[in-house]
């Protein structure tokens, strides 16, 4: 799979053939548009990890930050999503929405660009989390069990 421009790498290389890093996601993926995940793909993933978690965030949102994607239990060794997929054995958890699986951007209208930061995590054990967690608790969950991480960036603004 080809990708585009790499997010900043904090052990895993995390990148899309659907937008570079820093830049605009596609009204596709847009909870306005078709709302179809992005392609994702990774490597650099340590060898000792159990398992991948995969969270999409808009640290920007009014109400404070909001989840658009969680999945837990991706295969470390799957190297990617396809668009409008879930990850080889991931669970999608309850997104901002209140549904299950991904949930494109939809910022006010006329806000600035928002950030949609998609952060991969390598764990060297399974964490637990409820089934609507908060962004907070996903990182609190993955802190102590983080192996290495990886961050792209996207940017949407209606």
């Amino acid at each position: 799979m080809s990708r585009g421009t790499p997010g900043h790498m904090n052990g895993i290389d995390i990148g899309s053939d659907a937008f570079n890093d820093h830049a605009f996601l596609a009204r596709r993926h847009s909870y306005e548009g078709p709302n179809v995940s992005p392609p994702l793909a990774w490597h650099g993933v340590p060898d000792d990890a159990t398992e991948l978690v995969l969270l999409c965030e808009d640290p920007d949102a009014p109400s404070g930050t909001f989840v658009h994607w969680i999945v837990v239990g991706i295969d470390p060794h799957s190297g990617g999503v396809a668009a409008g997929q879930s990850p080889l054995r991931g669970t999608e958890l309850v997104n901002g929405y209140g549904d299950r699986g991904w949930g494109g951007p939809h910022p006010p209208p006329g806000d600035d660009a928002h950030h949609y930061l998609f952060r991969l995590y390598a764990l060297a054990e399974p964490c637990v989390l409820p089934d609507a967690p908060r962004a907070d608790q996903v990182h609190e969950a993955v802190e102590q069990r983080q192996l290495a991480s990886g961050t792209l960036v996207g940017l949407y603004q209606r």
